[in-house]
């Protein structure tokens, strides 16, 4: 297993042992994450422990291959604003990074909420005759409209990735 493997398995493992410990001693009258006098504000789906994301192919478009990286918020989280596109993106193969940095493209300014029930998504896109890389793991920082979101969320899937590679703005869907 990969370093950057083991370490979102660690992370993961701490928010389950981290919410595990706060509902064994929560009040029984008070319902998960509902804000008020019986129970404390929900964590936020947009802080990287707390959600989820997957890579998986999308269709080619003239001249580039694309990939669609899901971003989904399980029950239990409070909704978010998430825009533009994600930075400081680094793909890994096995652990190993490919030293491929990204640009961005679209437009940055479009708001929009992650919830549960609600994904968002954005777009890896690379041109079709660059010489490319193998990936299975993509790590990113979200924005917001006022700025980051402090942590690196990760992704896994197959792809490729190359010299030219451009991510696009978190949308809908």
């Amino acid at each position: 297993m990969g370093l950057m493997r083991l370490r979102r398995t660690a992370v993961a493992l701490a928010a389950g042992v981290i919410a595990s410990v706060l509902a064994a001693v929560a009040p029984a009258s008070a319902t998960p994450g509902a804000g008020g006098h019986h129970g404390g504000p929900r964590p936020s789906a947009c802080r990287p422990a707390n959600h989820l994301a997957k890579i998986t192919q999308a269709p080619r478009s003239a001249g580039h291959h694309h990939y669609r990286v899901t971003i989904t918020a399980p029950r239990g989280y409070a909704s978010c604003t998430l825009a533009g596109s994600p930075v400081d993106v680094r793909f890994t193969h096995h652990g190993k990074d490919s030293g491929l940095r990204t640009g961005r493209y679209g437009k940055q300014g479009r708001a929009v909420v992650l919830k549960y029930g609600h994904p968002v998504h954005f777009d890896i896109q690379l041109p079709t005759h660059a010489r490319n890389v193998p990936a299975d793991s993509v790590g990113f920082t979200l924005r917001t409209p006022k700025g980051e979101i402090p942590g690196t969320s990760f992704a896994d899937g197959k792809l490729k990735v190359a010299r030219g590679t451009l991510v696009g703005p978190v949308r809908a869907g």
